[in-house]
C-alpha cells in the first residue's frame, strides 16, 4: 500500500521499520516537531524522525495539522492508501480521517475500551492489571472511540514496570498493523465497534501521579510505583524534605503491630525501612533519596536517620 505514517518517540519506531520491511511505500512520515531535551535544552530530533531519515524517507513536522493547507493539500496530492498513527501526539482532524480508502489506522497500546487516552501502558500496570495488548483501529473523532481491527494479548509480569512494557508492546505491536494492513486490503477483517459501556480512560500523567498515598495497600502502591516508571515515579515527604522513593517492595507477611500506628508511619532497624499502609499492609522501602542528596540504599538513610522509628512520612 502507498502510505503516511505519523508518529513522534521510540515506541512508534518499531511499527515503521516493519512496514518499511514488509514492502509498503512510506511515501511520507509526520512526526512533531524537533524539541529542547534534558537540563542543556538541546534541539533534539524525535526517533520517529530519525528512523525516517535512516530510511531515507521524507519528513515533514508541521506544529499544527487541523486547519494547515499546505500541509492538507501536501497529503491530498500523495492520496494514500491508509495512514498509520502510533504515538504521534496530535489529534487527527476530520479532513485527514476521510482522506485515505482504508482510513486512518491506530495502534493503541491497550486492550480497548480500556485505557483510552494517552497513557495506557502506564495505567494498566499501576491499577495491577496481570494481562495487557495492543489494539489495532480505525480513527474517529472521539478518543480512542473506533472500531477494533485486530488485538494480541500480552502478560504483564509480577516485577515489570511500565518502561519494560513499552519495549515489549512496541515489538509485538509492530506485526500486528502489518498483518491489519493484509487484513484489510483482503477484506478478511471486520471492524468490530467497542463496547463503550466497559471503556476505562489512562489520561496524561502528571507529577501529583507519583506522590505516595498511604491510605493505599502495600500493593497497590507497589503497582503504581511499577507503572510511573520512569515518570514522574513514586515520592514522599520525610520532615518537610522530598523523599523519592527508587526501589520498593510489598512487605509479606505484614508486621502484627500495625494496629498501633496510622498509615505512612515508619518501623525501621538498621537494615530495613518500613512503611504502614492501608489494611494493615508494609510497604519496604529499599532505595530512597532525600531533596538536595544522593540516591542510597535504606541501609544508609537509615544510618543518618536513627530515631526515624515511629515518624510519619507524607
Amino acid at each position: 500500500m502507498k502510505l503516511v505514517f505519523c508518529g513522534t518517540p521510540r515506541f512508534a519506531v518499531p511499527i515503521l521499520q516493519a512496514l518499511i520491511a514488509a514492502g509498503h511505500e512510506i511515501s511520507l512520515v509526520v512526526s512533531q516537531p524537533d524539541r529542547p531535551v534534558g537540563r542543556t535544552q538541546v534541539l533534539t530530533a524525535p526517533p520517529v524522525k530519525e528512523a525516517a531519515r535512516t530510511a531515507g524517507i521524507e519528513v515533514t513536522q508541521p506544529e499544527k495539522i487541523k486547519n494547515n493547507a499546505e500541509f492538507q493539500a501536501r497529503l491530498e496530492a500523495i492520496a494514500p492508501d491508509a495512514i498509520i498513527v502510533v504515538a504521534y501526539g496530535r489529534i487527527i482532524p476530520a479532513w485527514m480521517l476521510a482522506l485515505p480508502r482504508f482510513g486512518c489506522i491506530n495502534l493503541h497500546a491497550s486492550l480497548l475500551p480500556k485505557y483510552r487516552g494517552a497513557a495506557p501502558i502506564q495505567w494498566a500496570v499501576a491499577m495491577g492489571e496481570s494481562v495487557t495488548g495492543n489494539t489495532t483501529m480505525l480513527l474517529e473523532e472521539g478518543l480512542d472511540t473506533g472500531p477494533i481491527l485486530l488485538q494480541r494479548e500480552i502478560a504483564i509480569e509480577p516485577e515489570q514496570t511500565a518502561a519494560d512494557l513499552f519495549e515489549v508492546l512496541a515489538t509485538d505491536g509492530a506485526p500486528l498493523v502489518v498483518e491489519t494492513l493484509a487484513g484489510l486490503e483482503s477484506r478478511s477483517i471486520t471492524p468490530k465497534a467497542q463496547d463503550h459501556t466497559q471503556a476505562t480512560l489512562a489520561p496524561l500523567l502528571t507529577r501529583e501521579d507519583g506522590r505516595m498515598n498511604f491510605n493505599r495497600t502495600a500493593a497497590e502502591l507497589e503497582n503504581r510505583w511499577r507503572g510511573f516508571q520512569p515518570w514522574p515515579g513514586a515520592f514522599t515527604f520525610f520532615e518537610g524534605k522530598k523523599l523519592i522513593v527508587h526501589r520498593m517492595k510489598v512487605m509479606v507477611p505484614a508486621i502484627e503491630r500495625a494496629t498501633d500506628f496510622a498509615p505512612g508511619t515508619v518501623l525501621a532497624d538498621d537494615q530495613r525501612f518500613l512503611v504502614l499502609c492501608a489494611q494493615r499492609t508494609w510497604i519496604e522501602l529499599i532505595e530512597v533519596q532525600l531533596e538536595g542528596k544522593k540516591r542510597v540504599s535504606a541501609a544508609e538513610f537509615l544510618h543518618g536517620h536513627m530515631h526515624i522509628t515511629g515518624k510519619r512520612l507524607g
